[in-house]
């Protein structure tokens, strides 16, 4: 399904199932389809599952229009009404997570039920008070450091199927690195803790155990900040903890759900 947003942006999305609604948002240079295994389950669940290509990202229109987190948050804020759904449940793996806090702290959380952060410290440089940033990204390398290759995001290999899905998908819409660059800067300079700390919604935590991007230890430290929050450290997993370890992390997440 096609979604125009008020900036004349083209998105991708699909929309399935009933009951209470879950948005799904990938993280950066991502496809929507590496959720596979989470909206079967939840499908299976009885939620009704909405999943989002971000602008410059899979099916979604690449553009050089607002590569900023906050018109990511907007673009999230126009589906939402778009569709009318009510009492949200907003899932985001890495940057799809720091979009859900730029979405709070623009809209706040009357209208969302719970968040799930999928690997995604709140604040990206690491600091002397912070030090579970990305990787070694620090203000006195920041912007070199975010032109580099990011390496590998992954632990252990995602499931045979779930890679036969995305990988055509991948290749008929490269991801534009250079194009978006703007964008990663954007991201990479918030803070998101404040966002947090003023939380009117339960929010878990997830991480993975092994990630090459973010020390697990973000999990507790963030989820403490929180007044409804949780934590969840996966094993055996990298920065793609949904498709890594499926089944773990599908257990995690219909738990939370369930509380």
């Amino acid at each position: 399904m096609k979604f125009i947003t008020k900036d004349r942006v083209s998105l991708d999305y699909t929309d399935q199932g009933t009951g209470q609604p879950v948005v799904i948002l990938t993280g950066l240079g991502g496809v929507k389809e590496i959720w596979r295994q989470q909206i079967s389950a939840l499908l299976a669940a009885g939620y009704r599952v909405v999943n989002l290509d971000c602008r410059n990202q899979g099916q979604s229109e690449h553009t050089a229009k607002g590569l900023r987190i906050s018109r990511h948050a907007q673009d999230l804020a126009e589906l939402i009404a778009a569709l009318k759904l009510e009492q949200v449940i907003l899932v985001g793996n890495s940057m799809g997570a720091a979009t859900i806090f730029a979405y709070v702290s623009l809209y706040g959380t009357q209208n969302i039920a719970k968040i799930i952060d999928v690997d995604q410290s709140p604040q990206m440089i690491n600091t002397v008070e912070w030090p579970y940033g990305f990787k070694q990204l620090a203000w006195d390398n920041f912007y070199t450091y975010l032109q580099l290759p990011m390496g590998r995001s992954t632990f252990k290999h995602i499931d045979d199927e779930t890679y036969k899905q995305i990988r055509p998908i991948q290749q008929a819409y490269p991801y534009d690195a250079e194009l978006n660059l703007p964008f990663l800067v954007d991201h990479a300079m918030q803070n998101w803790r404040d966002v947090i700390a003023d939380l009117q919604c339960p929010i878990l935590f997830v991480a993975g155990g092994e990630s090459p991007y973010f020390d697990p230890k973000f999990a507790s430290t963030a989820a403490a900040l929180a007044p409804f929050g949780q934590a969840k450290v996966i094993a055996d997993s990298g920065h793609i903890v949904m498709a890594e370890q499926s089944a773990a992390f599908n257990q995690a997440l219909l738990t939370f759900l369930a509380q």
